[in-house]
């Protein structure tokens, strides 16, 4: 049975056919980690003479974004990444300075530090990214099921994207896209989830209760910084417009990529449940090569099937199409509605996105599963089908 969290983000679908068992996940510090991978060609890039800073993060207990905030807040060094990385994982990832300059050899805060490695000439992208390897230990288990690395598992967006145990980001972009701005703001500050801690929802109960933005403020902690900023800006300016605008640039984006990922989990589960072929390309299909680059079939093994990701430049001339038209029509939506006239930086024209998750180096000792995944697959996707829990925040998902 699929579980509500799964399905209320798009997700309707196993495609392994072992049963549920029991299993925990991140029930300890170090149960789950995560590091990055860069290629040969990048790692051999790096210097020890000038050009961009090249960091190596460590961090446990704290996101990526909040990471690398309070790194600009303490020590004034604006670092961008190739990825977001969970808060409730130790995680390794490459972090590198937009300016060229000669920066700190080491930097430290509460819950992460940051080595340089190097400098390179030009900054680093995500081309230069291979995947992530994931060690995690599963807890309150006596037997995984004997999976391999050539396991058929679609590649969906999971719960991180969602916003986890409160899932509204792709709400947020939703109400954004169709210009609900109030809905927009009702879902960041007020909405309470059913998965979330019985603390967090007494904040939220705070927050809709208030009677002016003022008096409640002070009374959040500094983890709810966007909470704290939206009631701020509020209390200035009641244009919700303004209010969004307030949010970092990355984040706003964040929202609405989060919407065409709950679009895109639709589609693969639509097009899954109508028994498409999703795990091999086929004659017209759009397929990435061994390099990530995309271009039409041509009956190469290493191609792997590109499902699209719905934009204002949407491309219509596939066989998916059929599933696409029909998930806009239940959510009144046109692709062109994702060019937003209010909020253009905002805007995506669309792209494509792999069917299928391309598990590398997979094995189970004992409890520890270990595998290595290309950059954008999930590991909780890959854990879903492996433990299928019936209720995955209580699982530690």
């Amino acid at each position: 049975m699929i579980p509500q969290i799964d399905q209320d983000i798009g997700i309707s679908v196993y495609t392994t056919k072992y049963p549920s068992v029991n299993g925990k996940i991140k029930q300890n510090e170090n149960d789950f980690s995560v590091s990055e991978v860069l290629s040969e060609k990048a790692l051999s890039s790096f210097d020890n003479s000038e050009g961009h800073a090249v960091y190596l993060l460590t961090k446990s207990g704290i996101d990526t974004n909040h990471a690398l905030s309070d790194i600009e807040k303490r020590y004034g060094v604006v670092l961008k990444s190739l990825g977001l990385k969970d808060a409730n994982a130790t995680t390794k990832q490459y972090v590198f300075t937009h300016k060229k300059l000669n920066h700190l050899e080491k930097i430290e805060g509460k819950k992460y530090s940051a080595m340089r490695v190097g400098f390179t000439p030009k900054p680093i992208s995500k081309k230069h990214m291979l995947g992530n390897v994931f060690e995690i230990m599963v807890s309150e288990t006596t037997t995984l099921p004997s999976f391999s690395e050539n396991e058929k598992i679609l590649n969906f967006f999971g719960y991180q994207r969602f916003g986890s145990r409160r899932p509204i980001t792709h709400l947020v972009g939703k109400s954004i896209i169709h210009g609900n701005y109030d809905d927009a703001l009702e879902y960041l500050l007020n909405f309470s989830s059913k998965y979330d801690s019985e603390k967090n929802n007494e904040l939220r109960k705070l927050i809709s209760e208030r009677k002016s933005e003022s008096e409640v403020i002070e009374l959040l902690p500094f983890s709810m910084d966007i909470e704290r900023n939206l009631l701020k800006q509020l209390d200035t300016d009641k244009d919700p417009k303004n209010a969004i605008r307030s949010i970092p640039l990355k984040l706003r984006r964040f929202y609405v990529q989060s919407y065409q990922s709950f679009l895109f989990n639709k589609t693969l589960s639509l097009a899954y449940e109508y028994e498409e072929e999703l795990f091999s390309p086929t004659i017209d299909d759009v397929c990435f090569d061994k390099n990530f680059e995309l271009g039409k079939y041509q009956n190469d093994p290493k191609q792997k099937l590109a499902i699209p990701l719905i934009g204002h430049s949407y491309y219509k001339k596939s066989r998916f199409d059929y599933y696409v038209k029909k998930i806009l029509e239940d959510e009144s939506l046109s692709p062109k509605d994702f060019f937003i006239n209010d909020f253009q930086e905002l805007s995506l024209d669309g792209g494509f996105r792999n069917a299928s998750i391309d598990m590398q180096t997979f094995s189970i000792q004992k409890n520890l599963v270990k595998f290595q995944l290309s950059r954008g697959s999930y590991a909780t996707i890959v854990l879903r089908e492996i433990l299928k829990p019936e209720k995955p925040f209580d699982c530690g998902f």
